[in-house]
Formats: structure tokens, sequence, C-alpha cells
């Protein structure tokens, strides 16, 4: 059964999947637009801190006052209705719901949400990419072995990528490289959210009209987003980053197979199987033509001289060689396509991306010279920047991860473009989120 028919069945058979929402931000009112309008699918409850702005996504994706006024989760699944709380606890523990949708952003609030849908053995889409980059493959160990799904979002660009990914793989084709495209230029690694707006070419007045996050923009910018869903991917698929991270070399669609090639090859990769942002403006500042900035690619190799034939017969762009080739999808439509994951893990429990181990890592880099006293705020701030790394480095170098550099004193001076450390930092051993990270780390690190 396809996995439409599996919906309608269950439509018929009024056993919708239940759907808990944390988060009511753009994803997840892009996600609620669309499950209105999928049969077989209810979201029965949407908690955020803001209540009223649950409420508002909700009036946002089309649901009327009467279809958003449940009084309890068990209330809303009796009549078809959704339920609005701030409490996302209470919506995981309630009777009947199947799956959990995280779109907090918050990693430490993220790993919190996770254990406990895992614990009330809820399956969770973790749209809170921030949380995966953490302590993700924890996460997903401990669900697996509660015997449900911990997945990445769908329309979300890592569970895209790494869907390219299956596909090339399931054809039998070796990987050379997998990623999305970006606006990068070096000096964003400096951008703050008071300067972030003029890279974009518009005013602090204009991004404020539009309802724009200056700090979620800039994480775009400066890298760290990037290398939180690149973190993501090398986690979820065994590819693994360069040794000195993200590159993002200019390139168009059409020249994927010539750049994202092994330097061996002529390309630019530093080894086969690696993850790689791709930029849409070379270093000059001129836009790149044909241009990935939205989308995902990945790029392999013909294992045969009969399957490179096979590239030039059925017109697929190659490099000169005619052996390497490249597939990609030009867009992501993030929330919209977010049922996607939501049915896979209540129909066919099965993942939109999974991590299977810790390969890559996503660490704090000063973007100015930083002193002790000084407060770190994370990801998309003025102080640090998230660099990936090979989780390897990372756990040997000590370095503090991007997610749990927000709210912690500097107690050691760390220059410009230095990575922070635990020991740069006064940090709360206490705190969940940094227990279950240490957890993870003792467990990736035992023999």
């Amino acid at each position: 059964m396809t996995l439409y028919s599996r919906l309608l069945a269950r439509a018929a058979d009024g056993n919708s999947v239940h759907v808990g929402v944390i988060g009511a931000g753009k994803f997840a009112t892009m996600f609620l637009a669309q499950a209105k309008r999928t049969p077989g699918m209810h979201v029965a409850a949407v908690a955020d801190l803001d209540p009223a702005r649950a409420r508002q996504a909700l009036a946002t994706a089309g649901w009327s006052p009467e279809q958003s006024a449940a009084a309890s989760v068990t209330a809303a699944i009796g009549s078809g209705a959704t339920h609005i709380t701030e409490n996302a606890f209470g919506i995981i523990g309630a009777e009947g719901i199947d799956v959990v949708v995280e779109a907090t952003g918050d990693p430490a609030a993220g790993i919190r949400h996770a254990l406990c849908c895992i614990e009330h053995r809820r399956h969770v889409i973790m749209v809170n990419v921030e949380a995966d980059a953490l302590a993700g493959p924890l996460l997903a160990r401990r669900a697996e072995a509660a015997g449900v799904v911990y997945s990445l979002a769908y329309g979300d660009q890592p569970a895209l990528i790494c869907e390219l990914v299956d596909w090339a793989r399931s054809a039998g084709l070796e990987i050379a490289a997998a990623g999305k495209g970006t606006k990068y230029l070096p000096h964003f690694h400096t951008s703050t959210p008071e300067t972030v707006w003029g890279f974009y070419g518009l005013t602090p007045e204009q991004a404020k009209a539009g309802g724009m996050n200056a700090r979620m923009f800039n994480s775009f910018l400066d890298g760290t987003k990037s290398a939180i869903e690149m973190a993501a991917v090398a986690n979820a698929t065994g590819l693994t980053p360069a040794a000195d991270g993200l590159a993002f070399p200019p390139c168009g669609v059409h020249d994927l197979p010539t750049i994202l090639k092994p330097k061996e090859d002529g390309g630019r990769l530093a080894h086969m199987g690696q993850v790689e942002v791709i930029s849409s403006e070379e270093r000059d500042g001129r836009h790149v033509i044909g241009d990935l900035r939205w989308g995902v690619y990945v790029t392999f190799r013909a294992p045969t001289d009969y399957a490179a034939r096979c590239f030039g017969e059925y017109g697929l762009v190659t490099d000169p060689s005619g052996r390497y080739s490249a597939m990609w999808k030009p867009f992501h439509l993030i929330g919209l396509e977010l049922g996607i994951s939501v049915a896979k893990a209540a129909l066919a429990n099965e993942p939109t991306g999974c991590p299977t181990g810790f390969r890559a890592d996503v660490v704090a880099v000063a973007k100015r010279d930083l002193q002790p006293g000084d407060i770190l705020d994370g990801e998309g701030g003025a102080t640090v920047w998230g660099k990936l790394a090979p989780a390897e480095a990372s756990l040997r170098l000590g370095a503090l991860p991007i997610g749990l550099a927000h709210g912690v004193r500097l107690i050691k001076p760390v220059e410009q473009n230095q990575t922070v450390t635990w020991h740069d930092v006064a940090i709360d051993e206490a705190d969940d989120a940094v227990r279950v990270r240490r957890e993870m780390e003792a467990m990736i690190s035992a023999p």
C-alpha cells in the first residue's frame, strides 16, 4: 500500500493518526495548514509557551475558533478538534497521541521533550535539528530500544538529503558528496543580529514588517545552521565532514559533478563520502549561475564503464570524465511536507532520516575576542558561530557544542576564530541537556 492509501484507510476506519505539536512557529504553522487537509491525520493538540501564538498559528492555517477550542486532548481526540495548551509534557503523556512533532528550535527543550516521548512510547519527529545535532545519536538509540521512531523532519533539508543518499545507494551508486545550497561569503561568520539585515539587502524596518527573526536569519547566514544540518546528515547517513569543516565552494547545479568530487579526481572534496554545503555566491560577490540556494543535492560516481555510458545516454549532467554525475532537488517546502514524516512514523514505523552514529559535531567558535565574564549567546548571536567538525576531533579537543553555548559565562579568554571548550566556560553539569550530552559522549568514547 502507498502512504496515501494507508492514510485513506485510517480515515475510512475513523482511526486517524493523532498528532501533538510542540512549538507554534513558522514550520509548525506550515504543517498545520496541510495536516488539516490530509485524510487520516488529526492534530489533536498544539503546545506553546504563548497560547495566543498557538491560536494565531491555527487561525493562519485555517482552523476556525471552534475547531481549536477543545478543552483537553481527550476531548480533541473524541471530537476531531484541537486542544491548545502551554503544557507540552501533558500532550506527550495524553492517551491516544501517536506522534509528537517537536518544533521549538530550543535544543535543551527538544532533548527533554524527546526523552519524554520515548518514555511514553510516542513517535517523535524532530524538527528541532539543533537538538538532533547536540544529542540525536543518543536519542535515536533510546527510541529504538523503546520501539518507537525518532525521525528527522521531511521538508527540512537534512531529511531530503538523506532521501537522495538512500536513493543513490539503493541504485548501487557510489556517493561522492551530499548536501545543500546556501548564501555564503567568508565574512558572514562575524555577522551579528545587529548587522544581519544589511547582508540580506534589507533594512531593520523591512525585516520587522516581514516578521523576520534576526537571530534565526543570522544563523542561516553565519554558517551555524548549515553546520547543524550537515551534522544531522552525517550522523544519519554515515557520510563525514572534512577535517576543517565546511568549505562552502561556489557551485551551480551543472558544475556539481565537476566540483563535488575528490581532489585526486580534480574536484574540491577532501574524500569520497563527504557532506558539503555549496554557496550561491562567488567569493567576489557575483551570483552563481544555476545556484542551488534553496535545494539539496547528491553527487555520485559510476561504478562501471557501462554505468558511465548510461549516464551519457540518458542525459545526466556529468564531469568531463563522464564518471561523476549528480541529482538534485531545487527547493524544499519546509512544514508543508512534514506530514510525510508523521505518516511514515505512524503507519510504516519508519523514519525519514535518523542518526545511526556520532560522526559529526557542531562546535562553538568565537566571533570576536571574548573575555572572562562574557556571556555566550549561542546560535545566531553575536559571540559565537557553529562550525562543523568530525565528532572524533570535537571530543579530542573538548569542544563546547553550539547547542550548549547559550547563556553560559566564560571563565577564560578565547580569541577570535578559536574554538570554545568545556574548560573555557562555567557549565552546569546538572542541567538536563548537559547531562544527556555528556552521557552521549561517554557512550561514544567507550571501547
